[in-house]
């Protein structure tokens, strides 16, 4: 259910048409969403003591009003490992327009899938899912299903898709936890039917799933124009 913070958090995004991901993340985890563990920064030494205390990579990310799409503008990096790294990229990221913070975040590593959602004119809010990450458009391998999604639907997704097997597991790789990934769904849809008198659309992509857990890696929250 939303709280009056959540609430907030999107009344305050009207005005750009759209949630900064920083705050859509924040969202999330007050819904009972995984995140990974970040920090908002423009200091080189916060980033370098994160970098050193996750013990692996981590992903920098430009945080601007003006930079909706991020792979766009080349406003996200992944596979940060060194601090040399980090402040090269932590420099060329402030340089982006209107670039405010940089999010630097702890790298999960998994199947990445994406979890969307639309408000359609017809049929009122929908829940997409299908393989994530940036070649989503290419592949177009998607399922939708009208929310709210119940938990025997999310099988049915899952196995519509072309790369199903991916997801279940094949030639012994692990996985997606189908438990875990289920409540996610569920429960994502239950929050787009609360969101609905707010919102265009909601992409979680990627979400990094192990056979262990689902992690939202990226949040993106578009408003409705009043």
């Amino acid at each position: 259910m939303l709280t009056k913070t959540d609430k907030k958090i999107i009344e305050q995004g009207k005005t750009l048409g759209w949630v900064l991901e920083p705050d859509a993340k924040a969202l999330m985890k007050r819904q009972g969403f995984d995140i990974p563990d970040f920090i908002l920064t423009t200091s080189f030494e916060s980033g370098h003591r994160f970098l050193k205390d996750c013990e692996g990579p981590v992903v920098a990310k430009a945080v601007s009003k003006k930079i909706l799409h991020k792979s766009e503008h080349h406003a996200v990096v992944t596979k940060i490992f060194s601090s040399d790294h980090l402040k090269f990229e932590m420099k060329r990221l402030q340089t982006l327009d209107g670039c405010e913070n940089i999010l630097v975040e702890k790298m999960v590593q998994g199947t990445e899938i994406l979890i969307g959602a639309k408000n359609d004119f017809q049929f009122g809010p929908v829940i997409i899912f299908g393989i994530g990450g940036t070649s989503v458009e290419i592949y177009n391998d998607t399922a939708v299903r009208m929310a709210p999604v119940k938990p025997d639907e999310v099988l049915s997704m899952v196995e519509s898709l072309k790369a199903a097997e991916i997801i279940k597991g094949y030639r012994g790789k692990p996985g997606v936890n189908m438990e875990v990934l289920t409540q996610l769904m569920a429960d994502f849809s239950c929050l787009i039917m609360e969101l609905e008198n707010d919102i265009e659309s909601v992409d979680l992509n990627p979400v990094i799933c192990t056979k262990d857990h689902c992690v939202i890696a990226d949040a993106r929250i578009i408003l409705q124009r009043s």
